[in-house]
Parts: structure tokens; C-alpha cells; sequence
């Protein structure tokens, strides 16, 4: 388990103390036995001194007096002791200082003029004294670099710990479900700051995946809930079709009748037509309703145009919203019925719903169908605010939607834009001339071009 920064870092402390404590303690010790090197040619320097002196008294009778004073006169460090003795007795002697006898640092010189040898040996307490000064320096570099490199890590800890307890507290946060952006930090270092905008990107996908799985959740439910609809539908369109066929027979009948009076003959017509027509939604809202795979046959758009007008007609007259049809479009493509009127279904409704939100004093869709010089075109046009510009290229993407919430799935452009490619076509979006709207959809015909 790794250890908290905190002891690391003491520890690192103590990595680079240690060496540096052992390369003092061999400098001090090298500073000593110089200063031991140095006291002994100090003694000889001494010696050659006195040694010089001699040779330059007088008398031998005058010559002890002499030299005594000339040594007393001498700086010597404390403990040094001079002595200048001929073979058979001391002619002088002197000791600078009082205390018990020490190691010292010899050094002995004869005197040229007479039979003397002179002796000079300084305490080796004098070295270990100079040296004490080293050591003192020493030891108060090392405190005061162990000061500096305590201070410096206290404070790096101080600056780094903090940004780590936040990221660690995020991400437990996260792993415990909560995906809130993390609120921005102040982050001590680069490293950190792009690891801090790392997690936060993190988050952000995180909690995009999440969103996207709830909306595909959702699709889900609203698809096995659509897919209900449309088994019910069917069983009502069948239930309700038999009926109808006999409301029609039997008006139908009726009106065969010679004797019948002309406004009751009317009645019937009426009848009968009214009769046709909720069978004809019928017939289209179960085909609507179909679930399996179906395959692409010739397909006439004015039929499928035909099929969206009666689910949506009385709707749309209801919202006050003009439908006007301009059908020129003569040749089939080849394709699935179904799928083409959900594509249609779609842009009507999204007109209808853009139109539903704009109070304007024209509110209208147009449907135009028309035969190019490779196959056939539609469109859907009305009149509402239109799309805004940063919206245009993001319209066929899977669950967008400018609709509010609970309004829109963000599935049928999509799901259309699906559809229209499968049969090699061409989908697409531009702005209408009036402002608003305008889907189009290119498919290739089942046949060649008109002559």
C-alpha cells in the first residue's frame, strides 16, 4: 500500500539529509587532520624562530635571561611548550598556559651556533579546537538546510494536499452516483490541472452516457408502448371494419330504391361516402400500425400523399392550419408504403407542431410531389418560424430535438433520414422563401425517365 505524501516526503527528506550529513562529518574530520598537518609545520616554524634567536645572543652566561624573555614575549596558543636544552641540561624552558600535559605536535631544530636543540610542541587540543569552529558551521548549515527543506515540504504539502482531497472527494462522489460537475479548482501545478480537467471531462461523458441511456430507456418504453398501440389498433381497425363495410353495403342498397325521395338519396350518398372515408383511415392507421419487415415494391407517392391527408386532415383543420397539395409526380418508386408515409407523417407533424406554437396570420403546409430527371421529389413547406442556423446541421441526429420536453423524442428525422437512404435517396433541409420550413426528400424511380 502506498504511503500519504507526508511520509513521503519525510523520507525523501532523510534520503538526502544522510548523505549529506556523511560528506560534512568526512569534511570535518579531513579539516582536522589538516589542521593536525598544520600544527606540526607551525612547531617547526616556532623552532627555527628560536633556533634564529639563539644564534643571535650573546654570552652564553646572558643567553638563558635572554631567551626566556624573547619566549615569554611570544604569541604561542595556550598549552605550547619551548624548550632549548644542549646534551647534558635545559638552557630554557617555557609553557603559555597552565593545565594537565596534552598530546602535542613536536618539532625539534638544532641551533647552528651552539650545541643546543630547540623543541616546539603545540597541543593537538589546538586542532580539535579550530576544528570545533568547522563543525559548529557545519552543524548549523546542516540544521538550516534541514529547516529549509522542512519549510519547503510543508509547504508544497500545504499547496498540494488540498486540490487531492477535493479530487479524491469528487471521485468517491462519483463512484457513488452523484455525477454534479466537479466546481472548478486552483490547482498547484500543470500536472494537476490538466488531471483535474481530465476528471471533469470525465464527468461531463459520464453523465452524458447516463442521459443517453435514460433517453434510450425511455425510447424503449415509448416503443414497446407503441408497438401495443399498434396490436391494438389493429384488432380495432379489424373490429371496426366489418361494420363500416355494412354501413356502406346496405347505403349503398338503399339508393338503389326508386321510390326514394331526393334529400333521403342525398342522405345516403352521404352516408356512404362518410362511411368510405373512416374506412379509409382505418385501413391506413393499421397499415400505419404494421410492425414486420414489408418489401419494396412500386409505390405511387399520391397514394401515400392520400394516406397522410386522412390521419391528419381533421386534425390540422381543427388548429386552424391550411394544407394545400400540389401533386405533379406521375412515375412510382420502388420502396416500402409504410415507411414512406412515416417519413411524410413526420414532416407534417413537425410542421403542424411548429405551427401550433406560431400565432402568425398565414398558417399553412404545403405538400409538392414532382418527377426529376432521375426519379421523384416531395417536400413539405410551411410557414412557422423555421429552424435557427446553429440548429440546421444537427437536425438528423439521433435524439435532438427543439421541441420541448415530453414532446418530442428526437427520433423521426432520424429514423427518416434511415428510411430515405435504405432506398438510395436523398434527404435534406433548407429554409422556405416565407420563413419557415422546408423538408425535401429525393428518391430514384422504379422506372425510367419519362419520355
Amino acid at each position: 500500500m502506498a504511503r500519504p505524501l507526508r511520509e513521503q516526503f519525510l523520507l525523501a527528506t532523510l534520503v538526502v539529509l544522510v548523505p549529506v550529513v556523511a560528506v560534512m562529518t568526512w569534511a570535518v574530520r579531513d579539516f582536522y587532520y589538516d589542521q593536525i598537518d598544520e600544527l606540526g609545520r607551525e612547531a617547526r616554524r616556532l623552532a627555527i624562530a628560536v633556533a634564529e634567536h639563539i644564534a643571535r645572543l650573546g654570552a652564553e652566561g646572558d643567553a638563558g635571561t635572554a631567551l626566556e624573555s624573547y619566549l615569554s614575549a611570544l604569541e604561542l596558543p595556550s598549552g605550547t611548550e619551548i624548550s632549548v636544552a644542549s646534551a647534558d641540561r635545559v638552557v630554557a624552558r617555557h609553557r603559555r598556559g597552565a593545565g594537565p600535559p596534552t598530546e602535542l605536535a613536536l618539532s625539534e631544530i638544532s641551533v647552528a651556533t651552539r650545541p643546543w636543540k630547540v623543541t616546539v610542541g603545540i597541543p593537538t587540543q589546538v586542532a580539535l579546537a579550530r576544528a570545533n569552529a568547522a563543525v559548529q558551521r557545519t552543524v548549523l548549515i546542516s540544521g538550516l538546510a534541514t529547516l529549509a527543506l522542512l519549510l519547503l515540504g510543508g509547504a508544497f504539502i500545504r499547496r498540494w494536499l488540498p486540490p487531492l482531497r477535493r479530487l479524491e472527494e469528487a471521485a468517491d462522489r462519483v463512484g457513488a452516483g452523484d455525477l454534479s460537475p466537479p466546481p472548478p479548482l486552483r490547482m498547484p501545478s500543470r500536472e494537476l490541472e490538466h488531471l483535474h480537467d481530465a476528471f471533469r471531462e470525465m464527468v461531463e461523458k459520464l453523465r452524458a452516457a447516463r442521459e443517453s441511456v435514460e433517453s434510450l430507456q425511455q425510447q424503449v418504453i415509448r416503443q414497446e408502448r407503441l408497438a401495443a398501440i399498434g396490436v391494438l389498433l389493429s384488432g380495432i381497425a379489424h373490429e371496426l371494419n366489418n361494420p363500416l363495410q355494412a354501413i356502406s353495403g346496405f347505403s349503398e342498397i338503399l339508393q338503389r330504391e326508386r321510390d326514394l325521395r331526393p334529400e333521403t338519396r342525398t342522405d345516403l350518398a352521404l352516408i356512404q361516402k362518410e362511411s368510405a372515408r373512416a374506412s379509409g383511415i382505418i385501413r391506413n392507421l393499421s397499415r400505419f400500425s404494421r410492425q414486420q419487415q414489408s418489401k419494396p415494391s412500386p409505390v405511387r407517392l399520391a397514394d401515400v400523399v392520400q394516406s397522410v391527408i386522412e390521419l391528419r386532415q381533421r386534425r390540422l383543420q381543427e388548429q386552424g392550419i391550411r394544407l394545400e397539395i400540389s401533386e405533379a409526380a406521375t412515375r412510382p418508386v420502388h420502396a416500402v408504403f409504410t415507411e414512406l408515409q412515416q417519413v411524410l407523417l413526420n414532416f407534417v407533424i413537425n410542421s403542424e407542431q411548429a405551427l401550433a406554437a406560431h400565432r402568425g396570420p398565414d398558417r399553412r403546409i404545403v405538400i409538392r410531389t414532382s418527377d426529376t430527371s432521375t426519379g421523384v421529389h416531395f417536400e413539405v413547406e410551411d410557414t412557422g418560424p423555421g429552424v435557427t442556423p446553429e440548429d440546421e446541421s444537427k437536425l438528423f441526429q439521433p435524439f435532438f430535438t427543439t421541441k420541448p420536453v415530453g414532446e418530442g423524442t428526437g427520433l423521426g428525422l432520424s429514423v427518416s433520414y434511415g428510411i430515405v437512404r435504405s432506398f438510395g435517396g436523398a434527404i435534406g433541409y433548407r429554409r422556405s422563401a416565407a420563413g419557415g420550413a422546408l423538408f425535401f426528400v429525393d428518391l430514384p424511380s422504379s422506372q425510367g425517365a419519362p419520355a
